[in-house]
């Protein structure tokens, strides 16, 4: 499913089109998806867009008299085309653009959601949430101080969108990895050293995934059709049985927290 960088891109892509058009019209042709598709997004038919921001995994097209909060699900994507470009079977929502152009929702298991937020209100989905992983707000001292006493596997404690959001299941392995630190290992033993390696491996991961586009595994693609390109800078997710890229040991897969979990048992203590 589409993590934060893939997210990322997905507002990169759409804001330049986006910011200070106005919405001609809002069609949903399919109103059940995640959640039921609320009647109150008509509210920003004939309003400016002001701005596309991205929280967690939402993104949240903002107006003056309220924003839409899109969340991308397991298979959902964005796209900005011509309005005369007719929808295919899965193109559930279309916000259309007074200039000719419209951003469209397509989703085949319909597992992501359309969601409405009144100004300066902070919708349900966007409560009791961490801070954003590429903020000064996540650094090693806050990471340190939430894992106190957590028996919890590492892996699943940065997983966890109330201790830092976006930290998908690709990104943490990977991170994990980079910071030579055992995905099993409880939370709570860390060392301060290790916390800052692995708050400075996941800066670093999900930075180059965001540039690189990121990562098309199945579902994915950017705003503009073109797959990401992180996959190619994978290490070790995905690569259950193959050489470690460090030492060559036999990469090894563990199921934690029903994740796929794949790491290296000599490189990462």
């Amino acid at each position: 499913m589409p993590e934060l960088p893939e997210v990322e891109v997905s507002r990169m892509g759409i804001s330049p089109h986006l910011t200070g058009q106005t919405i001609q019209s809002i069609v949903v042709r399919q109103p059940k998806l995640r959640w039921a598709v609320p009647q109150d997004l008509q509210t920003l038919v004939g309003e400016k867009v002001l701005t596309v921001s991205r929280r967690a995994k939402y993104l949240i097209i903002e107006t003056k008299k309220g924003s839409a909060i899109v969340h991308l699900g397991m298979s959902g994507s964005l796209r900005v085309l011509d309005t005369v470009i007719e929808p295919n079977k899965h193109d559930h929502v279309d916000l259309v653009l007074a200039n000719g152009k419209v951003l469209r929702y397509n989703d085949p298991r319909r597992f992501g959601a359309w969601l409405f937020a009144l100004p300066n209100e902070v919708h349900q989905v966007l409560t009791n949430i961490g801070p954003e992983p590429l903020t000064e707000d996540f650094d090693a001292g806050y990471l340190q101080f939430k894992s106190k006493a957590k028996r919890v596997a590492i892996k699943q404690f940065i997983m966890d969108n109330k201790v830092v959001v976006g930290v998908g299941n690709i990104y943490a392995n990977e991170a994990l990895f980079s910071a030579r630190i055992h995905p099993q290992t409880a939370a709570g033993i860390l060392s301060k050293a290790q916390f800052e390696a692995l708050v400075q491996e996941i800066k670093s991961v999900l930075t180059i995934a965001i540039k690189q586009g990121g990562t098309t595994l199945k579902d994915f693609n950017q705003a503009d059709g073109k797959p990401g390109y992180f996959a190619q800078e994978l290490q070790v997710y995905g690569k259950a049985g193959e050489p470690c890229p460090v030492c060559r040991a036999t990469i090894a897969q563990a199921k934690i927290g029903q994740r796929n979990t794949f790491f290296c048992n000599h490189c990462q203590k």
